[in-house]
């Protein structure tokens, strides 16, 4: 595999200051990470905070962002599914009997999962009055923009109401529902919603507010924070090391302890053919509109990627795989190349192995 490439355009980014600081891990096969450490990983760069702790290790914990959506949201959606909880073809409404208005009960969570709703991609909830309650009211009475399975709009919207049905069917607040379905099997110790104080040393900082100090541990995304910090389309923290067990031991294990390999093939099967868009579920496929995994990558490929910086891409047949956590979005909203770097880093681990 192309990794002394890929490491070295990572280090020549961060020198150039493209980015403030990454860690980087990828293989092939489910086989790299050996009691919940990959073999090969980097971390260069720093983290935004002053200080020893300032500097990248390959421990950093990074805000997901919407990484989140195919790291808890999807596979506990996908494991209620195996578990006969709920159906991917079951109406949003059956769950979340509050959702209702002019073509919402076509409105499926397979639709939900493959951003072909017609929900639109965004709403400002945390300019809205009240708590979080209130502004999952507001998500749930948002009108459709297009008729479902019409079109792609990629919504965190969608995600938000996932996680509600997540919470709904478990029966638990999302966290612990996610953790129960997804992180305790894996064991993912180093991912959670909402981290503790005594992980602050070693989180990477996000963004600063207007006039105030970069985000420490706190979700960036504003959504997120105005529901508490925990939410279906952002609010995970982890670290590359948890996300490369996620994607060897989830998609790529011969056996997972979360997903069937059933659920699995329907999940990296293109749910939008005739669309304007290419979406498995959850999943970027190649071909999309927000593809990021580069021309060498296999076309059989899937990935996801994240706001504050941070990347995942999986190719369930090679088994190529790749983790890039970066806090981009720390340098500022679009002052970053994180787009062309997360090219630049697949490319040279693709045509290392092709």
């Amino acid at each position: 595999m192309g990794w002394a490439e890929a490491a070295e355009v990572l280090q020549r980014a961060v020198a150039d200051e493209a980015v403030p600081g990454a860690v980087l891990v990828a293989g092939i096969g489910d086989g790299p990470v050996e009691a919940g450490e990959p073999r090969q990983i980097l971390a260069c760069g720093r983290t935004g905070q002053p200080g020893p702790q300032g500097l990248m290790a390959p421990d950093t914990v990074f805000d997901l962002a919407s990484l989140t959506k195919v790291v808890a949201t999807l596979p506990a959606v996908l494991r209620l599914a195996d578990q006969g909880a709920l159906s991917l073809d079951d109406p949003v409404c059956r769950h979340l009997p509050a959702f209702r208005g002019e073509g919402k009960d076509e409105v499926t969570i397979r639709r939900l999962l493959a951003h072909s709703s017609g929900l639109p991609a965004h709403r400002e909830l945390d300019r809205l009055p009240g708590g979080p309650r209130d502004r999952i009211a507001a998500v749930l009475a948002e009108p459709l923009v297009a008729a479902p399975g019409s079109t792609v709009c990629y919504s965190d919207l969608g995600f938000i109401l996932l996680g509600e049905i997540v919470s709904a069917v478990a029966g638990v607040p999302l966290e612990q529902a996610v953790a129960e379905l997804v992180l305790d099997p894996l064991g993912m110790t180093s991912t959670r919603y909402r981290p503790p104080a005594d992980w602050r040393p070693r989180v990477a900082a996000t963004e600063a507010p207007p006039g105030g100090d970069p985000k420490v541990g706190v979700v960036h995304d504003e959504n997120a924070e105005a529901l508490g910090g925990v939410a279906g389309h952002a609010g995970l923290f982890s670290t590359a090391a948890d996300v490369a067990r996620y994607l060897t031991s989830c998609w790529l294990a011969e056996e997972s302890l979360v997903l069937s390999r059933a659920m699995r093939a329907e999940a990296v099967r293109c749910q939008t053919e005739g669309m304007d868009g290419r979406r498995g579920l959850g999943w970027t496929l190649r071909g999309d509109r927000w593809d990021h995994m580069s021309v060498a990558w296999p076309q059989t490929g899937a990935g996801h990627t994240g706001f504050t910086g941070t990347s995942v891409a999986v190719d369930p047949v090679s088994g190529l795989w790749a983790v890039l956590l970066t806090n981009a979005v720390h340098l500022g909203r679009g002052r970053s190349g994180i787009i062309a770097l997360r090219r630049q880093v697949h490319d040279a681990l693709a045509l290392g192995t092709l």
